[in-house]
């Protein structure tokens, strides 16, 4: 039996139900699998001190420190994530928080490997304390962890030592990959592991009846993510409002919603653009098969969930060249990748909407996208690691507890 400790600040809780749900469902998927026994632990990074307890901070702090999530067990420990540093102190804030936590857990659940599926600041926390217990850690990269912090002068040095110390990196796309190999990460670790989609959930409705449940007629895209500029919704605003009769739903909450709200007032079409805020996940699917485009205008991305999502209900995306774009629209009946400008976004939408592939034919691409293939990668990786693990001697100086 496989024993995982899931290692990820990127998890859904009772006040963010939408947050990383791609990472919920892939711990789901390797806590289902037979031969494992998973425990995961999802850090709370908070202001300190009274900052904490702002408007609109609070909530988190009310979570409880330990709770059955959808079957499994999940530990929520708190760390000081300070501001205006840069990220700095972030992984050694949360390599101190998650030593008293893992110490008492291994107590009773002697894990062989750390599972970390997200890159800063598990990733060098996950590294420092696999050391400590002596296993093995498997670091997975997902996009603005590598694209962002992997850049950062405070944390590119801390993204690169943690994967040089890893045993095993995964990446969410080639492209990703090879983001991985110019930061200085060791390319002979690194396996790429495409994400899943649900195939029974996300599937083609009736399209013009969703969309006149929603009262919209005509063509309709749909652009979805959180309301930050590096999602681009400004683009796909302005692309769409210069498109007579089409109109757009915008799918997502966050702090650039004001800025959205006066773009869309000033673009003439307004009756034709909504901006919907935070949609249940549970409503998402739905919300995806009635449009017949979903246009996301990314300024980077990994692999996005949204993507493959949109292409598993019969809807083709239009999207930037950002991350592993390419890799997923391989075919016209997928949709267009283009550059982030509102004229090309304008004229790709055009193009399928002159163009529609049939739903049955977008559908089809996303066919390799299974839940159960990732978890079968997952579990081949991490049980390859502590096989490697078992073989090599240990050096009984890194072993601490």
């Amino acid at each position: 039996m496989l024993r995982v400790l899931t290692l990820s600040t990127l998890f859904p809780d009772a006040t963010r139900r939408n947050f990383g749900v791609f990472v919920e469902r892939q711990t789901l998927g390797l806590a289902a699998h037979p031969d494992v026994e998973l425990i995961a632990v999802a850090p709370l990074g908070l202001l300190p001190g009274p900052l904490r307890y702002l408007p609109g901070r609070s909530a988190q702090t009310t979570l409880p420190q330990r709770e059955t999530w959808k079957g499994i067990t999940v530990h929520r420990p708190r760390f000081t994530a300070w501001p205006l540093t840069g990220g700095r102190h972030h992984a050694r804030e949360l390599e101190g928080t998650l030593t008293a936590t893992l110490d008492a857990i291994r107590e009773n659940f002697p894990f062989d490997v750390i599972d970390a599926s997200f890159f800063f600041p598990d990733g060098p926390a996950a590294v420092a304390l696999g050391r400590r217990y002596g296993v093995p850690v498997s670091i997975k990269a997902r996009g603005a962890d590598i694209h962002h912090w992997g850049r950062g002068a405070a944390t590119a040095a801390q993204i690169r030592v943690a994967g040089q110390g890893a045993a095993g990196l995964l990446a969410v796309s080639d492209a990703m990959k090879d983001d991985m190999i110019a930061l200085g990460l060791p390319a002979d670790r690194i396996a790429v592991h495409m994400t899943g989609v649900d195939q029974d959930r996300f599937v083609p409705v009736d399209r013009d009846r969703a969309k006149t449940l929603r009262g919209i007629h005509g063509p309709l895209v749909l652009s979805l993510g959180a309301l930050i500029p590096r999602k681009g919704h400004d683009v796909v605003i302005e692309a769409v409002a210069a498109l007579p009769g089409v109109s757009l739903l915008v799918a997502g909450a966050g702090p650039d919603r004001a800025r959205l709200e006066a773009l869309v007032a000033r673009s003439g079409a307004a009756d034709r653009i909504r901006l919907l805020g935070a949609v249940p996940h549970a409503e998402i699917p739905e919300l995806i098969a009635a449009a017949d485009i979903m246009a996301l205008a990314s300024s980077s991305e990994g692999l996005a969930n949204a993507w493959v999502e949109s292409l598993a209900c019969g809807t083709p995306i239009v999207v930037t060249n950002a991350g592993g774009a390419n890799e997923v629209v391989t075919s016209p009946d997928a949709g267009r990748v283009t550059i982030r400008t509102r004229l090309a976004f304008a004229a790709a939408i055009s193009d399928l909407l002159a163009n529609p592939p049939s739903q049955a034919a977008t559908r089809a691409t996303a066919a390799r996208f299974t839940w159960e293939a990732n978890t079968a990668a997952l579990y081949a990786h991490l049980s390859g690691l502590v096989g490697e693990r078992v073989q090599r001697p240990r050096d009984p100086a890194t072993l601490t507890a």
